[in-house]
């Protein structure tokens, strides 16, 4: 009997590698900040958030719809 296991990136690099990896994006992240308008970050940040309630509220939607659907059987 085989079992097939992923492993996580965390498994499979060496120490040194992640934080060089990690090191990296944040320096990325540095650079992008610098090259954006003042206001973008927090745009994004903003953005996101309004995302994330949308999908809150469809999950909640679809909840709500599944214990009426309960209720009534």
């Amino acid at each position: 009997m085989t079992e097939s296991k992923r492993k996580s990136l965390k498994e499979k690099l060496p120490p040194e590698a992640l934080e060089h990896m990690k090191a990296a994006r944040e320096e990325m992240r540095k650079s992008m900040e610098t090259i954006l308008p003042p206001g973008f970050m927090e745009h994004r940040r903003t953005a996101r958030k309004e995302m994330l309630m949308a999908f809150r509220s469809m999950i909640d939607a679809a909840l709500e719809k599944t214990e009426e659907k309960s209720k009534s059987a």
